[in-house]
């Protein structure tokens, strides 16, 4: 018999294995705090391609990085949660017609779960315990106090970068940690890029969190605890939060359950508000999950592309094994060609040597010619033990110009935070062992760093 209480990571288990919602479980569909052995047990059953790198969980080590300049007091993290309580509903798994149902499964009319919806999301609120809620029953609080998790993530550390730019370190269940960027701009705009898996199997060769191999998933509430504590951490210094891109550490189509679901409340008009258009999933280009993430939601899409031809692709990114480029395109082209006035971002991280001659720029306009977008021009951020070189700005120049030359719309995305190792590419910590490096296709040798 499973227990109730395996929640979001037995729903992303079987969305992983692409079953169908009428064949899952209806325990695995009950919004309670999964079990943390869950995926001890699960991990050797997850899907896997070749090349990608999920590692069992008792190989990982936790890295303790140095203390430097927090953004806040100590008071201030002091505040936030540092444990997990057990055997509590955790409220921010659940979307709206959810805790709708909680509510009213405890006794409660309908139309309280809609005040406490608002404390948990709305702005300048952003609540972290039922004490800090004005104006409802005493019951009611009662229940949330014993029986009501607010929390879904203990703050441990905050990183400043000297361009502004801020990296929030998170810890999760069993000792992982996953991290958070908070990136402000002159303009007004203040960007979250949030993470969805604590590490990656996708084993893209230029990533930093791609070496980590896949440890787990994020729980819909662990998602979404980032971007409530980014904005009540930042949003009177910074201002409101008016993106969130899912580019931080993990696949988010590889928990695109969660992601989904994360989504949802962030756009949600009662919830944390924000335009479709402004939250951003990005994917390395697992097709189904693309697919089912077109049809399902409104947000904006973002595919790291970062290749022209299958052989590269196949080296850098193993997922373009599975999906090549054409079947990845192919995709791309069937499941937009019904959304009105929706662009796709093509993110190109170009690699000296490896992706960035103008031969690659022409491929690249001959490969996106019919998909509306926006191509994102991507420095290369490097890492401990990276061998690709960034390519120069005279290159990125000329291939940028190619692009434009060809009508498209490019825009060249400078590395932000990057001496905290907070850019993109950037995060998280390679654990022991690392994820397998690929071979080197044998023309491509001398391009890499020594």
């Amino acid at each position: 018999m499973v227990p109730l209480v395996l929640s979001a990571h037995v729903r992303a288990f079987f969305s992983c294995m692409s079953l169908p919602k009428s064949q899952v479980p209806m325990w695995a569909l009950l919004p309670f705090r999964f079990h943390p052995t869950f995926f001890t047990s699960m991990q050797n059953t997850l899907p896997c391609i070749t090349g990608f790198a999920p590692f069992p969980l008792s190989s990982c080590c936790i890295h303790t990085a140095p203390s430097i300049q927090l953004l806040t007091d100590q008071s201030d993290l002091a505040a936030l949660p540092t444990q997990f309580p057990a055997n509590k509903v955790v409220l921010k798994n659940m979307i709206y017609n959810e805790l709708e149902d909680w509510v009213e499964s405890m006794g409660h009319k309908k139309t309280r779960a809609m005040m406490l919806w608002r404390w948990l999301y709305g702005r300048d609120k952003w609540v972290e315990s039922a004490d800090e809620i004005i104006g409802i029953k005493k019951d009611f609080k009662q229940l949330l106090q014993d029986t009501g998790d607010f929390g879904a993530l203990a703050l441990q550390n905050i990183y400043v970068a000297k361009d502004g730019t801020r990296k929030i370190l998170f810890g999760v269940e069993e000792g992982s940690t996953i991290e958070t960027v908070v990136i402000p701009c002159d303009r007004g705009r203040t960007t979250v890029c949030v993470s969805s898996q604590v590490g990656c199997a996708m084993n893209c060769q230029f990533c930093y969190t791609g070496r980590m191999g896949l440890k787990k998933n994020l729980s819909t509430a662990q998602i979404v605890e980032q971007l409530v504590v980014a904005s009540r951490l930042f949003s009177t210094e910074l201002g409101p939060i008016t993106n969130v891109v899912f580019m931080g550490m993990g696949e988010p189509l590889h928990n695109v359950e969660n992601v989904i679901r994360a989504a949802n409340i962030m756009v949600d008009l009662h919830g944390l508000h924000l335009s479709p258009n402004k939250v951003t999933i990005s994917t390395s280009g697992l097709v189904p999950q693309l697919r089912r993430f077109c049809r399902e939601t409104a947000c904006s899409l973002a595919v790291s592309l970062n290749a022209t031809t299958d052989e590269v692709r196949n080296w850098i990114m193993p997922v373009n094994r599975k999906y090549n480029l054409h079947t990845l395109m192919s995709a791309l082209k069937e499941e937009i060609s019904c959304k009105k006035d929706f662009k796709v971002f093509f993110e190109y991280v170009l690699l000296s040597g490896i992706n960035d001659s103008l031969e690659d720029a022409i491929r690249l306009t001959k490969l996106v010619d019919g998909v509306p977008c926006k191509i994102n021009l991507l420095t290369f951020n490097p890492h401990k033990g990276a061998s690709f070189v960034p390519s120069s700005k005279e290159q990125m120049l000329a291939f940028r110009n190619t692009l434009i030359d060809a009508g498209l719309l490019v825009f060249m995305r400078e590395s932000r935070g990057d001496d905290q190792m907070a850019a993109c590419g950037q995060l998280g910590e390679p654990v022991v062992p690392e994820a397998p490096r690929l071979r080197v296709p044998a023309r491509f040798h001398s391009a890499l760093a020594v």
